[in-house]
Formats: C-alpha cells, structure tokens, sequence
C-alpha cells in the first residue's frame, strides 16, 4: 500500500501561518482560516507540512485505495493561495461564475490574490464544497 503523505499533524496552525515568509498572504492565510472555521464549525489542523484542513473523513475507493483526508482546506503557497474546495457539489458551477479570477485543478481553486475573488462567493462556495463532503462521506473521523 502506498504511504500516504497529506496526514493530520500536531503541528501548529498558528505557527505555520505566523512563519510565511510575506506579510500580505499572513494576513489573507488568517482571512481565510477565520472564514474555514466559520463556515465548517470545525476546528483547524495541519495536514502534512502545508495545508490547514478542516473536520476529517476516511474514503474507500472500489480500486482498494484508502486513506484520511480533511473535507475542507487551503494551502497557503508561495504566489498562490490552494483552495481544497472542489468536489461538484450542487451550484458549484454557478458559484465559480461569480468567484473572480482564479485557476482550478482538479478538487482545488488557485487564487492569487483574495482582493481578485469575492470573499462571499467563496464562503458560499466553500459551505456547498463542506456539505456535499459530509453527504458524500458520513462521519467517519480520521484514524
């Protein structure tokens, strides 16, 4: 079985935050962390060495691969705020619409700056991604 990097961490969200090296993502990496918690009504943890992730899920796939993984979550990286926020949840494409300028991957939206996006939509955004998440996923904590 393949090792699984992106684990929940005893590490400090605080500090992780507290340790980029460029003040205005700091300061977004906060926005972002109050609007997660908010939203979620989870506490925030580190998973892996980058993201803050937000609640917990355990998936089973049919091809046999497993893990944990958090069921909202962002990386603040350098030149681009990681947003794990993307799962087709109902109303997802409209939202994205009325976001702003951004980039996707496959479950993540990339955002430069938070100045370039409405802060509302994502909230939006981000509670549809959380709901669908746990509807998708039933409360099944990570190990």
């Amino acid at each position: 079985m393949v090792d699984i990097k992106t684990k929940p961490t005893k590490a400090s969200v605080t500090a992780f935050i507290s340790a980029l090296p460029d003040p205005e993502q700091r300061k977004e990496a906060k926005t972002l962390l109050a609007m997660f918690r908010r939203v979620t009504g989870e506490p925030a943890k580190m998973w892996g060495p980058t993201i803050i992730g937000f609640g917990s899920y355990h998936y089973r796939y049919a091809s046999g691969h497993e893990g944990d993984m958090c069921r909202a979550g962002f990386s603040p990286r350098k030149g681009t705020h990681v947003l794990y926020v993307l799962n087709d949840a109902p109303g997802q494409a409209a939202l994205l619409k009325r976001l702003g300028k951004f980039k996707t991957g496959k479950v993540c939206l990339y955002v430069k700056r938070l100045a370039d996006i409405d802060l509302g939509v994502l909230e939006e955004l981000t509670a549809a991604a959380f709901r669908k998440n746990r509807k998708d996923w039933p409360d099944s904590p990570a190990r």
